[in-house]
């Protein structure tokens, strides 16, 4: 006899992942932070702020440490930022075929890609460092010290009505389409 899977999730999912080149991208989804709750309407004003919103935050390991400006840095950057928005892209298209209210953060701006931008930006690194608890340096551009990579990540946000399991299965089946496989 054939028993339907059962997923048991802790509050918070998280999913391990490679690139082509071997660097780490770190997937979690997480309730939304009190910004998020408490400015709904001002950074996603299409919207409803009754929506139950997942937060999922997507860490790209970067070939340098992201503390200085340089070209150097500023192209890696870039390539990441671009990395992101058609991984995001891809998973939030996904999700609003399943007619889930879905859209990315874009890292550079602050504002919502898919949606008609708010009176206030949102700030992923803010973001990350609420939900994940990790340290920031405060420089002309605020960095995180992620524990294994250390200033070497890039963080970035999608924010989806979609439930976590959804979001996670979105996401799973995306970063195969991007080339990254999952880490065990």
């Amino acid at each position: 006899m054939s028993y339907p899977k059962i997923f048991s999730f802790s509050k918070d999912y998280k999913i391990k992942l490679v690139n082509e080149r071997g660097e780490e991208i770190q997937i979690s989804i997480h309730s939304p932070t009190r910004y998020i709750r408490d400015n709904c309407q001002r950074i996603l004003p299409d919207w409803d702020s009754k929506l139950r919103m997942s937060v999922a935050i997507v860490l790209q390991q970067s070939r340098f440490a992201l503390t200085e400006s340089s070209p150097k840095i500023e192209v890696e950057k870039q390539r990441l930022r671009a990395k992101f928005m058609k991984f995001a892209c891809d998973v939030a298209f996904d999700l609003k075929d399943k007619k889930y209210p879905t859209d990315l953060i874009d890292p550079r701006t602050g504002y919502p890609l898919l949606s008609r931008p708010g009176q206030i930006s949102h700030d992923d690194t803010a973001a990350v460092k609420a939900l994940l608890k990790y340290p920031m340096i405060c420089n002309k551009c605020r960095v995180l010290i992620h524990p294994e990579w250390g200033t070497a990540v890039y963080p970035s946000i999608l924010i989806s009505a979609a439930p976590k399991i959804i979001i996670a299965q979105a996401m799973q089946s995306n970063a195969i389409l991007h080339g990254w496989e999952k880490v065990s």
